[in-house]
């Protein structure tokens, strides 16, 4: 099994935050499908990496799809490193890391440039995991994706070595609480110009770490961050 491509998803209960993300990415809204539950957000430049679903209930939250070439095989392989599935809709296998972690396999289809240009881009998918199940999350996403894990200076944080040109990287961090989630990430130049902006689109601050990064909530209450770093670093 190889992830050939990772793929944020927000998932929201309407289309309200739709224009906001359009908005802070600076990416155009593709024409909806299945039904206009899905959409997705293609940048002037590389590959898309990040797509809009309406879900019909709340909260907004966020999950991934891994896209790779026999979702089959890879279900079996995921499975036996320790997912549960919940659902086949034969092209969509839908299951749980060990953690809870909601995630989708996909067909890849042929993806292979990380979007580019602009102030800022998405640029990581953090993977929010309970203090006791870190280690085995950790584990798990790394067998998964055949990434190796790197320490950052941060205790709380470690994230998997993506292979040149996946559009985002996937960071762990451990949290507290009983309740495993994702976020997405931007990467900027500055923090606080950044905040400003994605303020002056509709977001709202909801804590800051001076120099490092802010977490804000979009239009309907979905928690994601503006970091430090570098927009296309590795």
């Amino acid at each position: 099994m190889t992830v050939r491509w990772v793929t944020g998803f927000l998932d929201s209960p309407s289309r309200a935050a739709e224009p906001f993300w359009v908005a802070v990415t600076g990416w155009s809204l593709s024409a909806r499908r299945g039904g206009g539950v899905f959409a997705t957000l293609v940048p002037a430049a590389g590959d898309a990496c990040l797509r809009v679903q309406v879900v019909g209930d709340g909260p907004a939250r966020s999950h991934l799809d891994l896209h790779v070439d026999d979702i089959g095989e890879a279900a079996v392989r995921v499975v036996g490193l320790g997912a549960v599935e919940v659902a086949d809709h034969g092209d969509v296998r839908v299951l749980r890391s060990p953690a809870g972690i909601v995630f989708c396999l996909v067909p890849w289809r042929g993806e292979r440039v990380r979007p580019s240009g602009g102030v800022s881009v998405v640029d990581q998918l953090c993977l929010d995991v309970p203090a006791v199940a870190y280690e085995r999350e950790v584990g798990f996403w790394s067998a998964v994706t055949g990434w190796a894990v790197r320490a950052t200076d941060l205790p709380e944080f470690s994230y998997l070595q993506r292979p040149a040109g996946m559009g985002v990287r996937l960071l762990l961090q451990r949290v507290g609480g009983e309740v495993a989630g994702v976020h997405v990430d931007f990467a900027c130049s500055d923090v606080d110009a950044e905040m400003a902006r994605h303020v002056e689109a509709g977001a709202s601050v909801v804590r800051r770490v001076p120099g490092e990064w802010t977490t804000l909530r979009d239009p309907v209450g979905r928690e994601y961050c503006v970091t430090g770093r570098a927009p296309f670093s590795s």
